[in-house]
Formats: C-alpha cells, sequence, structure tokens
C-alpha cells in the first residue's frame, strides 16, 4: 500500500508542475494584453503619458511642497517626549499578563 500512495503523491507533484507550467504562460499572456490596456488608458502611474506638460506638474509640485515647509513652519515646536501616544487601557491589561507570566 506504501508504494501505490508514493506512486499517487508524484503524480499529483507532477501533474501540479504541468498545470503550473501551462497556466503561467496562460496568465502572463492575459497579464500583458491587460498591463498594455492599463497603460494605454492611463491606469498605470509609471506610463510616463501625462495630459500636461512636464514643467505643468514640476510647478504643481513645487508649490504643494512651500506649502508644507510653510506648515510646518507655522506649527510649534513640541517637545519629543510630548509626542508619544496616549496610554491604552487595553495595552496595559495585556502588559500586566505579560509581566505575571515573566514571573511565574
Amino acid at each position: 500500500m506504501s508504494r501505490l500512495t508514493q506512486i499517487i503523491q508524484n503524480f499529483l507533484i507532477r501533474l501540479e508542475g504541468f498545470f503550473s507550467v501551462v497556466f503561467r504562460n496562460i496568465f502572463n499572456f492575459f497579464g500583458n494584453i491587460f498591463g498594455f490596456l492599463g497603460k494605454l488608458f492611463g491606469f498605470s502611474s509609471n506610463s510616463g503619458y501625462f495630459l500636461e506638460s512636464d514643467a505643468a506638474q514640476s510647478i504643481k509640485r513645487a508649490t504643494t511642497q512651500q506649502s508644507t515647509e510653510a506648515e510646518s513652519a507655522k506649527a510649534p515646536d513640541i517637545p519629543a517626549t510630548n509626542r508619544r501616544r496616549r496610554p491604552n487601557p487595553q495595552m496595559d491589561y495585556y502588559l500586566k499578563m505579560a509581566k505575571e507570566v515573566k514571573k511565574s
């Protein structure tokens, strides 16, 4: 009986390998088609096709960077000790449990 199970296992492994090779090629084919259509219609961020010129986009980026710099300059300097999150009472429960387990 052991020989029969070994034959079945080897057959299933080879069948899985065959299907992985066949379906990989099919899925790659469909992936290439949909990837091309996605780039064609602008659904991909790295397609390199924009309606506006690069100069207009760089101006937008520069203005957003300036506005974020201005906002950060307006924010008061908060010491690093006050930036910590408020303690979570649920986490206190788990920390207490961990300390009790560590003691035992």
